[in-house]
């Protein structure tokens, strides 16, 4: 597959979940190989990567966006497929973006909408997800997910760093694995002044865990990869104040759905919550999602959580991008202007 064996166009519809825009790819989009979303998300990381840099660059692109890439389910029980194209990568599950995809498939009539609760059933890498849409009006109001289970490898790992000494760490999978860090450890707040610092910070410790930290899924192949530090802090009001950091160098807007369910694994696993308890999640702009416990589990010989996220998008518009084979810039470019001093990352 190469950029000319497209189709002319590939049309998107706009959506953003509490800040943090995840635009849906509805059509246009070529075959991607593989019998399972898990089989095409590797297709794409390791075989060819031109869609997602042509999504996710510039000049069609920003960094603050991430784009879905809409596909046919892969397995009978599911009503559609996704998977979450990034700058650095093809990612399995993010909560935000299944919310951004659920809005978006039931404001289109591309599953059909019904009042005044609509379930859906997504194929994704990380496995399938249910989820429950409030619809009045044929407005999708919000969304449940009902996501994968989330566990604990390891509470308290220690990570040697240059600039803040020894941190710890919680190492949690919620959809994609997570490190936990209490934000004061790195001697900031997460306010958006410190958007920069915080990402950049983030980065940095991302970097560190590689060297530092290994995981793997015990029963998913290829989930072997830190995805994400979380930084965390309290609020007053008991809600969880939350911001990831994302290569090459900024922050979630969202409160981050699947490190939400990360975190609920690691409160669980510190007796903090139970079924039936919930957590607000809080993002660094002030948006929430709602992170609840809804159950026991395991994944291979690891006590896990059964997380429910809760959260609201809004479709804000559509377009078109149009593929041209002869455009210089096909495979798109990133500039540490914007993008961040890691920029470089992004080619590593």
């Amino acid at each position: 597959m190469h950029v000319h064996m497209w189709n002319d166009s590939l049309e998107l519809l706009l959506v953003h979940a509490q800040g943090e825009i995840g635009k849906v790819i509805v059509s246009g989009a070529p075959e991607i190989p593989g019998a399972t979303i898990l089989d095409k998300m590797n297709h794409i990381n390791s075989v060819d990567d031109s869609l997602r840099r042509f999504v996710t660059f510039e000049p069609r692109a920003h960094v603050a966006m991430t784009v879905n890439l809409l596909l046919p389910p892969t397995r009978p029980d599911a009503d559609a497929a996704f998977i979450v194209l990034q700058a650095d990568k093809a990612h399995p599950m993010s909560g935000s973006n299944c919310i951004c995809v659920v809005t978006a498939l039931l404001e289109s009539g591309r599953v059909k909408m019904v009042e005044p609760e609509t379930v859906v059933k997504l194929d994704t890498a990380a496995g399938l997800i249910t989820a429950r849409a409030h619809c009045k009006h044929g407005r999708c109001l919000s969304v449940s997910l009902d996501n994968v289970p989330a566990f604990v490898l390891q509470l308290d790992q220690a990570v040697k760093t240059p600039k803040w000494g020894t941190i710890r760490a919680d190492i949690a999978f919620g959809g994609v694995f997570y490190a936990l860090v209490d934000v004061q450890q790195i001697g900031l707040s997460i306010v958006p002044d410190n958007a920069r610092a915080l990402a950049e910070a983030g980065i940095e410790i991302k970097a560190l865990l590689k060297q530092q930290v290994t995981v793997a899924h015990p029963e998913i192949a290829g989930l072997d990869e830190i995805a994400y530090v979380m930084f965390r802090d309290h609020d007053a009001d008991g809600a969880v104040r939350t911001c990831t950091t994302l290569k090459p160098g900024r922050v979630d807007r969202s409160p981050c759905g699947t490190g939400s369910s990360a975190n609920l694994a690691v409160l669980h696993a510190r007796g903090l919550v139970k079924t039936g308890d919930s957590r607000i999640s809080r993002s660094i702009i002030g948006g929430t999602f709602r992170a609840e416990m809804i159950g026991e589990a395991a994944v291979g010989n690891l006590k896990a959580v059964l997380p429910r996220i809760t959260g609201e998008a809004w479709v804000y518009g559509r377009e078109e991008l149009r593929i041209d084979s002869v455009d210089p810039f096909v495979k798109g470019f990133a500039l540490s202007d914007t993008w961040g001093p890691q920029v470089g990352e992004l080619d590593g």
